[in-house]
């Protein structure tokens, strides 16, 4: 649909629609298993095409950027220049797009990219969590690991409660963003760390995804799950905050032991 419809105003809400899911659901599922955000994308595919059609001696660059969904040549040339590192004008007279970055049509493989060992559903929460935040874009994820290897190389917090380290994906938006928490459950937001983020998750009703593989498999799992295993369950994602649970049969520094991955999901 996104690819037939490049040249009209399209909205993430009416892609949802087409594709029988919410907003949010569309959202984690395609950052999830492209890596790449969806507005963001349509956003560069668009660019990108008309960055080919100024290759081959466009005339009008108002005419490309009206095409592009931009209502002016100058914020069409501002996210020309945000996109490609060049104006319009330079790739035109170029007559190529050999130095630059195009966006290519993405496939998706039908397939899930990962085995997950155990699914159940549960209430969880709620956790008051404390620890280091990031915020971060699909495509920027890759931060996460150092991001967990500065918490572990923190203070110790005395008002810990359990062994359990949390991973918590919240305040997302429809750019593909979201703050990323590593942490522990604390028993009040009091003496912590200097430099460290408190979070309130509230309970919530859960898919628990078990995996007991290594944790480099945490990407094609969230794929997984997003591409497979939820619509074959029929549940729907809630807007809510994503859960990864580290148990203490986890070991950081190997990261051998296996996690669980809680997607909050519509009762």
């Amino acid at each position: 649909m996104v690819e037939s419809r490049l040249r009209d105003p399209i909205t993430l809400e009416e892609i949802a629609s087409q594709a029988g899911v919410s907003p949010f659901h569309l959202t984690r599922a395609f950052g999830a298993i492209t890596g790449y955000p969806l507005i963001r994308y349509v956003r560069a595919r668009r660019l990108s095409q008309a960055a080919k059609a100024l290759a081959q001696g466009a005339p009008d660059i108002l005419s490309i950027a009206l095409d592009a969904g931009y209502g002016s040549h100058e914020a069409f040339t501002r996210a020309f220049r945000d996109q490609f590192r060049l104006t319009p004008e330079q790739i035109r007279e170029e007559g190529c797009v050999a130095n630059v970055s195009l966006v290519e049509p993405v496939t998706i493989d039908s397939e899930p990219c990962a085995t997950i060992s155990e699914v159940r559903f549960e209430t969880a929460g709620p956790f008051l969590l404390a620890g280091l935040s990031e915020r971060y874009g699909c495509d920027t994820s890759g931060g996460i690991p150092s991001q967990w290897q500065r918490f572990h190389c923190s203070p110790n917090i005395t008002n810990r409660v359990g062994r359990t380290a949390y991973g918590v994906m919240h305040n997302h938006d429809d750019e593909g963003y979201f703050d990323y928490l590593c942490g522990v459950e604390v028993s009040g937001f009091f003496a912590i760390p200097k430099g460290f983020r408190t979070l309130r998750v509230p309970a919530h009703s859960y898919a628990v995804f078990r995996q007991r593989d290594h944790i480099a498999t945490i990407r094609p799992t969230f794929s997984a799950i997003w591409e497979k295993w939820l619509p074959e369950f029929g549940r729907e994602p809630a807007d809510a905050p994503i859960v990864e649970r580290y148990g203490p049969e986890f070991e950081p520094h190997t990261g051998f032991g296996g996690f669980e991955i809680l997607i909050p999901i519509r009762t």
